[in-house]
């Protein structure tokens, strides 16, 4: 697993790590037993300070999905992803489909993100799922 950092995204750092590692627990991408980076590898590669590192994945044990292993590493206990994935498989080549034709118009990376995000969060608020 490679984490990704924005820095000028506005979101912790922390915060991003913790999101990025949940992304990759949902896709399948990181299995129970599966080992996360050192955070001195962590930190290598991303320019992080060492404690951001340590933050993040005391939050990812806090929420029950890692492990500590004094002297092994951070091992994931649990993974998010949902069974079903011929729906799922389906779903995903409808978005690329969807993500082809937003490009071709013209829109960015920043614009489908607020598009998303919009349609996204006025659909659970209408069903009731979001405050």
């Amino acid at each position: 697993m490679e984490f990704r950092i924005e820095r000028r995204s506005g979101v912790p750092t922390y915060l991003q790590i913790v999101a990025q590692t949940k992304q990759a627990l949902r896709l399948g991408a990181l299995q129970p037993g599966d080992r996360l980076p050192t955070a001195k590898d962590v930190v290598s590669r991303t320019a992080v300070n060492p404690n951001t590192v340590l933050k993040a994945y005391r939050e990812l044990e806090r929420e029950g999905l890692v492990e500590p292993r004094p002297g092994l590493g951070t091992f994931v206990l649990r993974s998010l992803a949902r069974p079903g994935s011929e729906v799922d498989a389906r779903l995903r080549a409808d978005l690329e489909q969807w993500m082809r034709q937003a490009t071709a118009a013209g829109l960015e990376h920043e614009d489908i993100d607020a598009l998303v995000a919009d349609v996204r969060d006025r659909h659970f608020r209408r069903d009731g799922r979001d405050g």
